[in-house]
This record gives structure tokens, sequence and C-alpha cells, in this order.
């Protein structure tokens, strides 16, 4: 499916990110595993690729960092051919816990959810327009569509992931598609300790089973791939949000 194709895939090192980079490699990609922090897991992540490919540390609010990672990219294989925009971080806050949302996390979140997503697409596009069949995937989340997450920060910069697919949807067209994918509860270390408040978030599940990563990764492979799609918020929750 992917053979010969270059990913980028951003946020690389675990849970979603991981899983997609792995499955990419698994049908024929060479993968570009962006991470921040996270060098052991990356280079976990990086060792059970199936295809050669590239370990690159950029954190994404910097835009300098995402130049130079395009840059190595294309240095290493001549081309790019999809993106994967996975990176992303969170703050767990009580919904009604106004004072905890200071302004420091607002910029936080902010600067790596919705700017550093936009710098990488500005870097990759001149590169992606080269190709025959470029494409790009946002990993959004339901909270962005419901306003319920693990913050209201977090609810409102995933809202603006969503917002901004759809804009560069028009920007892009018909050179490269953009969509969005929102999970709903996904099994990832992000939860860890927070259990409970997920199941709670999570609610009545009409599949009751909360998604697997590779779940996710799943979802993104396919629209990348898919020609018809473009400018879409693919929605993958197990039904949580019916």
């Amino acid at each position: 499916m992917f053979e010969n194709k270059v990913v980028l895939v951003t946020g690389g090192a675990t849970g979603i990110g991981s899983a997609t980079c792995k499955r990419l490699s698994s049908l024929g990609a060479k993968v570009v595993v962006n991470y921040s922090k996270s060098y052991l897991e990356a280079q976990d992540t990086y060792k059970q690729l199936t295809n050669s490919g590239l370990l690159y540390q950029a954190d994404i609010r910097h835009e300098h960092q995402v130049k130079e990672m395009i840059s190595s990219c294309i240095q290493r294989f001549g081309r790019l051919d999809y993106l994967v925009n996975n990176a992303g971080i969170t703050h767990q806050l009580a919904m009604d816990d106004f004072d905890g949302a200071t302004e420091e996390i607002w910029n936080k979140l902010w600067d790596v959810n919705v700017k550093g997503t936009f710098y990488c697409i500005k870097a990759a596009v001149p590169y992606l327009k080269k190709g025959t069949d470029s494409a790009i995937v946002n990993v959004g989340s339901i909270a962005g569509i419901t306003g319920l997450g693990s913050s209201i920060p977090y609810a409102v910069t995933k809202s603006a992931v969503h917002g901004l697919t759809k804009s560069l949807a028009y920007s892009l067209a018909p050179d490269i598609r953009i969509n969005s994918i929102a999970p709903g509860a996904v099994d990832t270390r992000w939860w860890e300790g927070n259990e409970e408040k997920m199941k709670a978030l999570a609610g009545n599940i009409q599949l009751k089973r909360i998604s697997t990563p590779e779940d996710i990764a799943e979802t993104i492979c396919y629209t990348l791939l898919q020609k018809s799609l473009t400018g879409q918020i693919i929605t993958v929750d197990n039904g949580q949000t019916m």
C-alpha cells in the first residue's frame, strides 16, 4: 500500500503515534519517527520498524526545528508523500476549574496542538505538492466536537485543529488532501492514574470497549489513502458520541 512512500509522523514515540509508525512501516512506508522528549520510547518504536526510516528529535512548538526536520527528511529520502500530525499534549483539569486554566497552560497547549500542527503543515506543503497523491492527517479528538475532555484548554485546542483542517482543505485542494481523525477514549499513557476519569468521560459506549492505539492507526492509514476524502472530521469512538 505504501511502498516507496515517505511518511512523517509527529509524536511517534508512544501511543497512537507509535502504533501508526509501526503500521505504516509494515505496509511498506519509510517512516520518519518524530519525538520531542521521549527518546527511549521513540528508539523502541524505531527499532520495531519493518523498513528503513529516520528517527528525529524536534519540538514542533519551534518553527525552525520543524523546518530542519523536514529538510533532514528530504535529504535522507528525497521526497515526502504523507504527513501525520499526531503530536499533542493535554492537561488534566476539572472542566469547571477556571482558575486552574492559567495563561501558562493555555499557551503550552495552544503552541503544541495548534501552532505546532500548522508549522509542520507549512514546512511540508512545498514537498507534498511535488507528489501525485499527497495527504495530511491531523489527530484531533472528540473533545473538539463535544467540548468535553481532559480540560477546557484541551477541548478548545482540539476544536481548533478541526477548524484548521477544514480551512486548509480549501487552501490545499486539489493538490493535497487533509483530514482529521477524532478519537474517543483511547487506552494510552495519557490516562495512567486517571482511568476512572477516562471511563466517566467515555460514558455509555455502544460497543462496550475502549479503542486501542492500533485501532486509530488503522484509520489513519486508510484516510491517507482514500482519494475521495478531504476536509473531513472522522470520528472513531466506538459509538461514544452517538
